[in-house]
């Protein structure tokens, strides 16, 4: 196997190169004065809606399973507010279960057109059946049919066993609403800690960390 190319530090004279452009995205004060960790969030996002390529409200949903081992993969953020981060799955998934049995996780969103990062960490909640009703109602009908077909996370014999899954699926629903299945729900990570990180040359990067403090959060600025 050939050893992958593993990008080697940058030089004094790269980082000098990409100063401006660092400076320009992220060199003013202002992130440090607000006291909101909601409104700078969104802030943010705003941002990354305009300069991500795609999918801007991706983000790492980091868990834990039975054994305590950590798991983390990719989900997409459905909505945000003062309550927390909210999400949807099949709740028979690997995911799924782990939030059940430990009702606690992390969230990690990255906008490398940015260079900045998110880091979130609290309890699980789930949304009402109303809010999961009123998602599932939203997506389109084959992603509202693919909820019905995936056995999430089990194993698939081959792709042709899917496909005729969604056939048959597609034909039992055809001329009627598709309805959210019971295990199709979603969570809310409601935040004890986030933490909001930028980049800046030499490593010397910014880092601002909000914690719960009853119903107000503080603020507290981390060395690099």
């Amino acid at each position: 196997m050939t050893a992958p190319v593993i990008p080697t530090s940058p030089t004094r004279e790269e980082y000098a190169a990409d100063y401006a452009a660092a400076l320009a995205a992220n060199g003013d004060e202002t992130m440090f004065s607000r006291d909101d960790p909601f409104d700078l969030f969104i802030d943010w996002m705003a941002d990354a809606r305009g300069s991500e390529s795609n999918d801007a409200n991706a983000m790492a949903l980091a868990t834990a399973d039975a054994d305590g081992v950590p798991d983390c993969r990719m989900v997409l953020l459905k909505d945000v507010d003062a309550r927390g981060f909210t999400f949807y799955s099949n709740s028979e998934s690997a995911k799924g279960e782990q939030l059940a049995a430990r009702p606690t996780a992390a969230l990690l969103f990255h906008w490398k057109s940015l260079r900045r990062q998110v880091r979130v960490r609290g309890r699980i909640e789930p949304v009402s059946a109303a809010e999961a009703d009123a998602y599932f109602a939203s997506r389109a009908r084959e992603s509202r049919i693919g909820a019905w077909v995936s056995d999430q996370s089990r194993p698939l014999q081959d792709r042709p066993t899917l496909e005729a899954a969604v056939a048959r699926e597609t034909a039992r629903f055809e001329g009627d609403d598709v309805p959210r299945p019971v295990r199709w729900t979603g969570w809310r990570l409601v935040p004890e800690s986030l933490e909001f990180w930028r980049d800046r040359p030499f490593r010397l990067h910014d880092r601002l960390r909000f914690d719960r403090d009853g119903q107000n959060w503080s603020r507290t600025r981390l060395w690099p």
